[in-house]
């Protein structure tokens, strides 16, 4: 069989793979603590599930709008008005399935074979082969652990050539768990209007934030880079969402209906009964969400410190999402050996930071329980001292 050649651009997702390794492993039996996957360990909260059960028992299991249910667009653009202090109407919104079709969607709208994209390095995995995919060119500027892992304004300007067409900013990040300042959103807006480039924003982290660090939508500062914004983002990470793959984008008019097009002759509409559930996120009470960022904070702070325990280990703390960046440079292996030895020899599960640009390092999610890490992080200790 002749395949497409563009499916040979892209690799596997790295940590979808690791995370089905180490739960084929916990399935036989094995002890495996598992830091891979960004998924809440918390479930959806009752309020929610109601929700969906409510719209299944109302009969809520027909086809729908291929750009989402109108009371749940409309649901967005009233939080993206209250919150984010961005002036979207239900004509900017689409949903989608989850937050990463948003962007791929996104990305065969927009890009096309000799459009640049620049990404900031470390990124979250999909980002450039979504726009190889669409036939673009990715353009990744590295950023260092010295500033948090944030792209310069210095550093975007001298990114940007003639080809450039969109320029993608995750804030809070993964996998770094570093948060834009609005000063700093600022300095980078102020490029993007002068140079006439298009933002997306990957939002879906916004609500798990610690220390004081403040969320400000790019898109929120004046008009100019307000026309220049596409904000991406979903149910997933903060009402621990992740399988019912609800996600949006907002965006200028002609975007989205370019955008519904596509998913019309892909996906259609997101599942109908699931999106009644995104309703009653958005609208319903928020205890849920506080009370799995207390959880995150304590876990966060655990984790942070035993690390930077360990000998020829470090990592910055993070100011959002729920990850640590860890650079293992001074064990001498690069980071896929490490994780491959480490869950061989420990029966620990961590994303190798090559998968994010960044060889040095290693991803660790503390989206679980507290006993769980704390039992990682003595093999993490035992592993390291034995290398």
């Amino acid at each position: 069989m002749r395949l497409a050649t563009r499916t040979e651009q892209v690799p596997a997702s790295i940590t979808l793979a690791i995370s089905a390794t180490a739960k084929a492993m916990k399935a036989e039996g094995l002890d495996v603590c598992s830091f891979s996957a960004g998924e809440p360990d918390f479930d959806t909260p009752d309020s929610i599930k109601a929700a969906a059960k409510k719209a299944l028992d109302e009969g809520k299991t027909r086809y729908g709008p291929a750009a989402g249910e109108p009371e749940l667009r409309q649901a967005i653009a009233t939080k993206l008005q209250k919150d984010n202090n961005l002036d979207y109407e239900v004509e900017n919104i689409i949903v989608t399935n989850g937050g990463k079709h948003s962007l791929f969607n996104l990305m065969m709208a927009l890009i096309e074979p000799g459009d640049e994209v620049i990404i900031p390095s470390p990124y979250w995995l999909s980002y450039p082969e979504m726009v190889k995919l669409a036939a673009g060119t990715p353009i990744l500027v590295s950023t260092t652990a010295e500033n948090k892992y944030k792209i310069t304004p210095e550093q975007l300007k001298e990114a940007i050539t003639p080809k450039t067409k969109l320029f993608v900013l995750n804030s809070p990040s993964n996998p770094t768990g570093s948060v834009y300042s609005p000063d700093e959103l600022q300095q980078l807006a102020a490029i993007l209007v002068e140079r006439d480039i298009l933002v997306v924003s990957d939002e879906i982290y916004e609500k798990i934030l610690y220390d004081g660090a403040v969320h400000q939508s790019i898109g929120s500062f004046n008009e100019e880079i307000f026309a220049r914004t596409i904000v991406s983002s979903g149910f997933a990470k903060s009402y621990s969402m992740t399988g019912w793959r609800v996600g949006y984008i907002a965006g200028p008019v002609e975007l989205i209906e370019a955008m519904s097009k596509i998913q019309g002759h892909s996906t259609s509409n997101v599942c109908t009964f699931a999106q009644f559930g995104a309703i009653e996120a958005l609208e319903g009470s928020q205890e849920a969400v506080e009370t799995m960022l207390k959880a995150f904070t304590k876990r966060r702070r655990f984790i942070v410190d035993r690390i930077n325990q360990i000998p020829r280990l470090s990592c910055p703390t993070p100011e959002g999402a729920f990850y640590v960046f860890v650079d293992i440079s001074e064990t001498g292996m690069a980071s896929l050996e490490f994780c491959e030895t480490f869950l061989d020899q420990e029966k620990v599960a961590a994303i190798p930071g090559v998968a994010f640009g960044e060889d040095r390092c290693i991803r660790l999610s503390y989206a679980t329980d507290l006993a769980s890490i704390e039992k990682g992080m003595n093999r993490l200790e035992k592993f390291v001292n034995s290398i």
